[in-house]
């Protein structure tokens, strides 16, 4: 059954979807059936899988309203090896429609349990705010992702954000647990990107990933051509760091795996 990681943070421009593109495509680089799931209103994460999101029959938003199955919906990403289930601007009225729908938090979840079983990850793009879709996201997923910038005011969404998470698993979700925290946009000649590097290690410890996004124009420049900085530079800087990402990902896995068969095995 697939591990759905909700990939979120309530400040923007820390780089959500960029992750969550060169993360896909790293497991699938890594053999690993990926889902990907663009749950934000600008569609970022479906123009840069190379699909045209104002040419889409059905969207995320079907998909959470009835309208649609995920499997009508879904696209594949002959760019970057996954599928995508898409969204466009239709989204924004996701908030208004869905208030109004039995089971609001959890119309995601539901969404996803027929095909759960069909990939290894399913990775969820959230919005750059705590709405209803984001709660959505978060009441689906089984841990968050949280990419951040190494800046003080990062420090300070960051605590909110933890804040959030931890009402979602109290009230909605109490599997919901913090898969871990990504260093973004990372560079080491700044003393400031050292020091911020340090407060994380110390208050988040095993939680922050060993790996770290480097600041490199090549993951900025691949969105543009509809692809992954796997498939528009693999040797670039930020597509090797995504694939060590996608490595530890799966390392951590393995290793939770292992600790629950051992535990029911006492």
């Amino acid at each position: 059954m697939a591990r759905v990681i909700a990939i979120a943070n309530q400040k923007g421009g820390v780089g959500k979807t960029t992750t969550c593109i060169n993360l896909a495509a790293s497991l699938v680089e890594n053999r690993r059936h990926v889902l990907l799931v663009d749950l934000d209103p600008q569609g970022n994460a479906t123009t840069g899988s190379g699909v045209d999101k104002l040419d889409l029959n059905f969207s995320v938003l079907d998909v959470l309203t009835g309208q649609a199955s995920l499997v009508d919906a879904m696209h594949y990403s002959e760019q970057c090896g996954y599928q995508l289930l898409p969204a466009n601007r239709d989204l924004t009225a996701a908030e208004v429609v869905l208030l109004d729908m039995p089971d609001r938090e959890a119309r995601l979840k539901e969404a996803l349990a027929p095909v759960r079983d069909n990939y290894d990850y399913i990775l969820i793009d959230c919005p750059p705010s705590l709405n209803m879709l984001t709660v959505n996201a978060l009441v689906a997923a089984d841990s968050v992702l949280i990419p951040m910038q190494c800046e003080y005011y990062a420090m300070e969404g960051l605590t909110d954000l933890v804040g959030s998470i931890q009402r979602i698993t109290e009230r909605l979700n109490p599997q919901l647990e913090i898969e871990g925290i990504l260093m973004t946009m990372h560079d080491p000649r700044l003393s400031l990107t050292m020091d911020v590097t340090e407060q994380l290690k110390e208050y988040f410890g095993d939680q922050l990933f060993e790996t770290l996004i480097p600041r490199n124009v090549r993951l900025a420049e691949a969105p543009s051509h509809g692809m992954a900085a796997l498939g528009y530079d693999k040797q670039s800087k930020g597509a090797q760091a995504y694939l060590a990402l996608a490595t530890e990902l799966v390392k951590r896995q393995r290793q939770r795996q292992r600790s629950t068969t051992s535990n029911r095995n006492h």
